[in-house]
């Protein structure tokens, strides 16, 4: 199976045509309010704009640097999803799991989704992936979370960096970070 050549410029597109707005005034997750919003969810779930994902996700995480890849949910669950099933497709099979904002407070009760029966994050390296980071405050949870659980972090890699502080919140937590995008690109 021969994978179609992955473009960067076309996912800028498809983002600029599914998943930016203007022209109002939005909240954000971070609660500050800005006239640029990226719900990059229609670009997610989006046959192309999923392949180009997971695709340059997984370009992104180099040989051995990680054992899985995942974040909190609900943005991270697509790409995460897209990075493993690329990752298979390309002979370097990557998991995927996810981190729940609260616990279940059914079945199992877990805080991290994904994993095989019996398994942990207990000394596995992991890729922390997120849609769209404003200060970095989902991932700096999905860290907090992993750590707890013993992963050890390898990076963040965004899809879309606002550029308003996520950069400086992973230098200060010692995790290098990575945009695929900046909103610099897509105004």
């Amino acid at each position: 199976m021969t994978l179609p050549t992955v473009d960067r410029s076309r996912l800028i597109a498809i983002i600029k045509a599914r998943s930016v707005e203007t022209g109002r005034t939005f909240t954000l997750a971070s609660g500050r309010t800005s006239d640029f919003y990226c719900n990059l969810k229609p670009t997610m779930m989006h046959p192309e704009g999923a392949y180009l994902i997971g695709s340059l996700v997984a370009d992104a995480i180099g040989p051995g640097e990680a054992d899985l890849v995942g974040g909190l949910e609900m943005g991270a669950v697509p790409i995460a999803t897209a990075a493993a099933a690329i990752s298979f497709a390309r002979g370097r099979p990557l998991p995927a799991f996810f981190v729940r904002k609260a616990a279940k407070d059914h079945g199992t009760r877990s805080l991290i989704e994904g994993l095989e029966r019996g398994a942990t994050l207990a000394g596995k390296r992991v890729v922390i992936v997120e849609d769209v980071t404003t200060t970095g405050g989902s991932s700096a949870k999905a860290i907090e979370a992993v750590k707890a659980e013993g992963a050890i972090v390898a990076r963040v890699i965004t899809i879309v960096d606002r550029q308003e502080g996520a950069a400086e919140t992973f230098r200060n937590l010692g995790v290098t970070f990575t945009a695929l995008v900046d909103a610099a690109e897509l105004r």
